[in-house]
C-alpha cells in the first residue's frame, strides 16, 4: 500500500512548528506531526491515517534540549526526540532502569533506532511499551503550543483509541517520569516477537504496596486499582502476587478480536501480571 497524496513541510524550530500546524490548519489542511514515524507511516501506508500534510521535527534533532535525558530533582527527563534505542543503551541508575529495560519489548533495532519516546506516548497505542511506563511512573508531557507551555499528567492523557490530550496545534517537547521505583518490570505476550503486544503489564512494588497498569484490554492503557488493593493489603510473595493477578483479571473487560477472545486477554492478564510482580521483586530493596 501507499499513503494517500500529502504535502511536506519541515521545522526549523519548536515555534516555527506550532506556527507551520496553525498555518496548516487554517487553510483546510490536517497536518501531522512526524518525528522518527514508525507509527504514523504504517498507518498512512494502510490508509488508516491519512493527514494532508506532515510536519517534519527532524532538524529539531540539532536541538540537545529535546534529544537529551537529564535527570530532574528525583525524575528523569527525557526529549521529545530521544529513541527508544537511546533510552535502551542509557545507564539510567536502579530508580528508573525499568524504561531500559522495557525497550527490548520495542519492535526491532531499526524500529527502536528512529522511532522516539513522546512520539509513541502521543501515537496513543493502548499496548505501546511507552504509554503503559507514562502512567507507572507518573510521568508529566510538556506540550508548547499556540496558548503557550501545558504539563499533562499521563493520567489524563490517554482518552481511548489512538487519542490523546495533546492538542492538533501542541509539540510534545520532554516528557517527565517523576515517580522513581527501583523495583519495577513490564513484560508482554505478542504472536511474534517484535510484532504488537496482545497484552501487556508493567507493575512496581513500594514499601505501601504497587502499582498495576495493564496495556491491549481497553481502548487505552489502565491501572487496576482492585490489584493495586492486593498488592497494598499483604506482604510480598508468591500468594499475594498470585491474588492480585486474579484480581486484576477479574477487573479487566477486555475486548474480543482478532488477536485473541475477551476470556483469552483475561488469562493473558493473569500470567504477566504474575510474571511481572516476580521480576519486580528480584529487582534491588525497596526504598
Amino acid at each position: 500500500m501507499k499513503p494517500a497524496a500529502f504535502a511536506y513541510h519541515r521545522a526549523h524550530d519548536v515555534p516555527d512548528a506550532i506556527g507551520l500546524l496553525g498555518e496548516l490548519a487554517a487553510a483546510g489542511e490536517e497536518p501531522k506531526l512526524i518525528a522518527g514515524g514508525q507509527s504514523l507511516v504504517p498507518m498512512m501506508n494502510f490508509r488508516l491515517a491519512r493527514p494532508t500534510a506532515l510536519v517534519d521535527l527532524g532538524p529539531l534533532r540539532r536541538d540537545p534540549a529535546l534529544t537529551g535525558l537529564r535527570r530532574a530533582g528525583a525524575g528523569l527527563e527525557i526529549g521529545a526526540l530521544v529513541t527508544h534505542r537511546a533510552v535502551e543503551v542509557a545507564k539510567l541508575g536502579p530508580d528508573f532502569d525499568v524504561l531500559s529495560r522495557a525497550m527490548r519489548w520495542v519492535g526491532h533495532l531499526p524500529i527502536r533506532s528512529r522511532g522516539t519516546v513522546a512520539g509513541s506516548i502521543v501515537h496513543g497505542d493502548a499496548t505501546a511499551e511507552w504509554c503503559l511506563l507514562a502512567l507507572l511512573l507518573d510521568a508529566v508531557i510538556v506540550a508548547d503550543g499556540s496558548g503557550g507551555r501545558r504539563e499533562i499528567p499521563a493520567a489524563e492523557m490517554f482518552h481511548g483509541f489512538y487519542t490523546t490530550a495533546v492538542e492538533p496545534d501542541e509539540v510534545v517537547t520532554a516528557v517527565r517520569f517523576t515517580r522513581p521505583s527501583p523495583r519495577a518490570a513490564l513484560t508482554e505476550f505478542a504472536r511474534r516477537h517484535g510484532d504488537f503486544a496482545i497484552v501487556d503489564v508493567a507493575v512496581s512494588l513500594h514499601e505501601d504496596g504497587g502499582r498495576v497498569v495493564v496495556g491491549g484490554v481497553a481502548p487505552a492503557p489502565v491501572r487496576v486499582p482492585e490489584a493495586e488493593a492486593v498488592l497494598a493489603a499483604g506482604d510480598p510473595g508468591r500468594d499475594l502476587f498470585a491474588a492480585c493477578a486474579d484480581a486484576a483479571a477479574a477487573a479487566v473487560d477486555p475486548p474480543g478480536d482478532a488477536a485473541g477472545s475477551s476470556a483469552y486477554r483475561r488469562r493473558l492478564t493473569r500470567t504477566l501480571v504474575v510474571q511481572a510482580l516476580h521480576q519486580a521483586w528480584e529487582k534491588g530493596v525497596t526504598r
